[in-house]
């Protein structure tokens, strides 16, 4: 994490490290699976959801709500980088769809 804790600072910190310890690979390969990889983090959120209120009798409970929240913030995170991927100005795409969607929910 940057030392500011700037999230976009960051965002673009960790794409750059999954450039460089990546295998190479065309640019639309990599892009779906760090698209993919979004599916694989909310699979971990459920899990951890499942497991924090003991659904699976099997297992009972396995997880905590703190396992549910860092899930969550993974799934952010791993969606910032994607978006990252995707585009350079991600900060600005998201900043600027962010205000769309907050302007939506005031009537």
């Amino acid at each position: 994490m940057s030392d500011d804790g700037d999230l976009w600072q960051s965002i673009e910190h960790l794409q750059d490290w999954l450039a460089r310890n990546q295998p190479d690979r065309p640019p639309q390969e990599t892009l779906l699976l760090r698209v993919l990889k979004l599916s694989e983090e909310v699979g971990e959120v459920a899990e951890a959801v499942i497991g924090a209120t003991g659904q699976n009798p099997r297992k009972g409970v396995s997880h905590t709500w703190d396992d549910v929240r860092a899930e969550l913030c993974d799934v952010i995170i791993t969606a910032a980088v994607a978006l990252r991927t995707l585009s350079p100005d991600a900060q600005e795409i998201f900043t600027t769809h962010l205000a769309h969607v907050t302007a939506r929910s005031h009537p």
